[in-house]
């Protein structure tokens, strides 16, 4: 089982890395790969070392699977260069994931659509991951109309320069922005660039991603991203309009016995989901579980994960880890 990491030097493929060794996947082979630059340099990985090759050689290699952190240009250029030799690409970019010919693949909601014909698979964005995974439990018991979701997103979402940007501007310090504004001390109500409709590109993902991965385009979604000085996970306030009346026990009751999510919900002692909680936890966290007072049928939630981990790597292994167990690969 040789699986290559095409950007494993930045910050998603170093989690990958790290998720991969954490939870034994069971490769034989690391094929690291990072730009020209990086070639030779040597990466450790279960205590052993592994040079850093060429997307060249990755694919002349011709790996079981090769999961891509490396940006949509490069994706949408090496991805099917992959799945030529009969790689299983696993892609964390946006590239492929409104494509209608590939999949977009939370394991807890839809892995089992996936087949060993699926060559290229794609890993939705990170604030839509954790959001599903807690959506769509409910929605087989009560069926979702509607979600309104306002996000809380770390600053490690946008990557290394960003979180040097909080770093700098917590020392007083100049240097590189990732944001127009400053950071620190602040809340953008921006993440990616802004559409013809208003919207960032961010909060248009959110809204056809949950209906692509819950495969049910009748739900109807409304985001607002926001960017905040923290690092550690991303929060979510949802409030999600039911079709059918809910019982506040027993949606409690779903979640705590749904796959992949942590209910902390004990307000009596201040207890509820933060970002500091979630760091470098590969669940998603759900707590302050409330009717919507103005809404029968609504109830609010708030959702809390680390956007490196479940958000994109922790994800993505997940997807590698059911194709090898379903012999998919």
């Amino acid at each position: 089982m040789k699986v290559a990491v095409v950007g494993a030097t930045g910050l998603v493929g170093t989690v990958m890395l790290k998720v991969l060794e954490e939870r034994n996947f069971p490769l034989t082979e690391l094929i690291p790969v990072a730009s020209e630059k990086s070639v030779g340099k040597l990466i450790k990985f279960k205590g052993k070392e592994y040079p850093i090759v060429s997307i060249e050689t990755a694919i002349a290699l011709a790996p079981e699977i090769a999961i891509l952190s490396a940006g949509g240009s490069t994706s949408l250029e090496v991805a099917p260069r992959f799945a030529a030799v009969g790689t299983t690409v696993i892609d964390n970019s946006s590239a492929w994931r409104m494509d209608p010919t590939k999949k977009l693949i939370v394991p807890e909601v839809n892995a089992h659509v996936l087949t060993k014909e699926d060559k290229i698979i794609a890993n939705p964005n990170c604030s839509t991951i954790q959001m599903v995974v807690a959506l769509q439990p409910l929605h087989e018991k009560y069926k979702i109309k509607r979600v309104i979701v306002s996000t809380y997103q770390s600053v490690t979402g946008t990557g290394v320069k960003a979180v040097d940007q909080l770093m700098n501007e917590r020392k007083g310090v100049d240097g590189p922005k990732a944001y127009p504004y400053e950071i620190d001390l602040n809340v953008l109500p921006h993440i990616d660039v802004f559409t013809d409709n208003g919207y960032t590109k961010e909060e248009m993902k959110m809204v056809k991603e949950t209906n692509k991965i819950m495969g049910d385009d009748s739900i109807k979604v409304t985001a607002t991203t926001v960017r905040i000085p923290v690092m550690g996970g991303h929060s979510e306030s949802v409030n999600v309009e039911f079709e059918n009346d809910f019982d506040l026990a027993e949606v409690r009751s779903i979640l705590e016995n749904a796959p992949g999510i942590v209910v902390v919900d004990d307000v009596a002692n201040l207890k509820y989901p933060m970002p500091k909680d979630a760091h470098e936890k590969d669940e998603v966290f759900v707590g302050r579980l409330r009717r919507d007072e103005s809404h029968d049928k609504a109830l609010n939630m708030w959702i809390v994960a680390d956007n490196l981990r479940k958000g994109a790597a922790t994800n993505t292994v997940q997807i590698a880890e059911y194709l090898v167990q379903n012999k998919l690969v």
